[in-house]
């Protein structure tokens, strides 16, 4: 990933590693960036990435083995920011052939919100990543975006081929950023579920989620997902060339209920050739849009990711 010199190489695990935890790999990290090879096994530990271009790579062709899980909640913590098993806030980040999770609701049958992943850094690229988790799996977010905070600096994030879980608002924050060919499951919640959150706060703020190529799944029985609602007044988010199953609601968006005013106005909720038993263009709710095949060049990936830079996470391997 990084440009001139090769970053130093990690290793963590049981055998002949030189960490056995992930923390300390990162902690032992330069600030040139590091590739940290991480051997099959489960760590449970909170992990913190306040570094550039880090790497966690897990080894082995199985994602499933190389597991990095915590299970704090918003309840244990100082909230949901505080939550997560992952937290990300050093730029260049990459993770790949891994799973991260948050199994709280695994362990306790209190409600809350807890978050595998929080990521605030600035071109970060997951590939073949497994991210487990129920309410708020994913927190896709920015650097003092949210309410107009300032200076705000939108990131950049890249997930492809990953596969994400959860319930409700399992995608949520304000960073600009694609889902490529990723499997998107719901899980069983009582009140059905809602695939993203995102919260973009104002029109000159340029964040956005993007799937592009995505599978939308289901565990059996779950109905009444939405595609949708807006954290903030103007949530962006684009499903591009997906397929949908049965368990989308046919109205695919929902108002973000207690909001002071309404948002889906102007929110920009938008879908290009959706598929599948759960894409239902008619049904749709009346302020989201169907996007014509020139509107929709502006979402595809470079395009959308490139920013002043020229960023194309479609390079990093």
């Amino acid at each position: 990933m990084a440009e001139g010199r090769r970053p130093q190489t990690i290793t963590v695990g049981t055998s002949e590693a030189d960490f056995t935890s992930i923390q300390e790999a990162v902690n032992a990290a330069p600030q040139t960036g590091a590739v940290i090879r991480i051997q099959p096994g489960v760590y449970r530990e909170v992990v913190h990435v306040d570094k550039p271009k880090v790497q966690l790579r897990g080894e082995g062709n199985d994602p499933a083995k190389v597991v990095l899980v915590y299970g704090n909640s918003a309840a244990s913590t100082c909230g949901t920011s505080c939550s997560a098993t992952l937290f990300v806030t050093g730029d260049d980040f990459f993770a790949g052939g891994m799973t991260i999770a948050n199994d709280y609701s695994e362990h306790s049958d209190v409600p809350s919100q807890a978050v595998a992943v929080k990521v605030t850094g600035d071109r970060a690229v997951f590939r073949k990543v497994r991210l487990l988790g129920a309410q708020d799996t994913l927190y896709a977010a920015s650097d003092r975006c949210m309410d107009g905070r300032s200076p705000c600096t939108v990131k950049r994030q890249y997930f492809t081929d990953c596969y994400i879980e959860g319930h409700v608002d399992f995608i949520f924050g304000d960073a600009r950023a694609v889902f490529d060919h990723c499997e998107i499951h719901s899980i069983p919640h009582i009140a059905g579920g809602y695939l993203t959150a995102q919260s973009r706060s104002n029109p000159e703020q340029d964040s956005g989620y993007v799937f592009n190529h995505c599978t939308l799944t289901a565990d059996p029985g779950v109905r009444n997902i939405y595609l949708g609602r807006p954290w903030r007044d103007y949530s962006t988010v684009i499903f591009m060339n997906t397929k949908m199953g049965s368990h989308i609601a046919a109205a695919g968006w929902s108002e973000w209920k207690g909001a002071p005013v309404p948002r889906l106005q102007t929110a920009t909720y938008a879908e290009f050739h959706s598929s599948g038993p759960g894409a239902n263009p008619a049904a749709r709710e009346k302020w989201s849009k169907q996007l014509t095949e020139a509107e929709a060049k502006k979402y595809e990936t470079k395009a959308f990711l490139a920013g002043a830079d020229g960023w194309d996470p479609t390079k990093v391997k």
